[in-house]
């Protein structure tokens, strides 16, 4: 005998975790006037990177199979805190590659979107000529 499945009901929650929620309900129960991740706080990471590859010419070779989104967040970071001192560009294993399963953005977009050079699969010999 075959068992009916089970319905699932999606849960909705405006709090991220259960803890928070179980405060959120103490909050209220106690009468204290909250809200609730209504701030964003912007906030420098002060890290070290080590790239790749650097060409004689100041070029700088990031190579990428898998393009994390902490990767994108660090490349970012750089750029704005060094503006143009660096010359980041990526050579990807796969540039058209989209950043998760439900993006339609790839490796390729991210870069153009973002103000970097990149390539696919094999570096630009000019890249390791061009004089910048």
């Amino acid at each position: 005998m075959r068992q009916a499945k089970k319905r699932v009901v999606p849960r909705v929650s405006r709090f991220r975790s259960k803890f928070e929620r179980d405060t959120a309900l103490s909050l209220k129960r106690e009468g204290v006037d909250f809200e609730y991740e209504t701030m964003r706080i912007k906030y420098q990471k002060f890290c070290t990177y080590t790239p790749d590859f650097i060409f004689p010419n100041g070029v700088i070779i990031e190579a990428k199979g898998f393009f994390k989104p902490s990767d994108r967040t660090k490349h970012r970071l750089i750029q704005q805190q060094h503006g143009d001192l660096y010359h980041i560009r990526f050579l990807f294993m796969n540039a058209h590659q989209r950043l998760n399963k439900n993006s339609n953005t790839t490796y390729a977009n991210w870069c153009d979107n973002n103000g970097f050079m990149w390539c696919h699969k094999k570096i630009p010999n000019e890249w390791a000529t061009a004089i910048l």
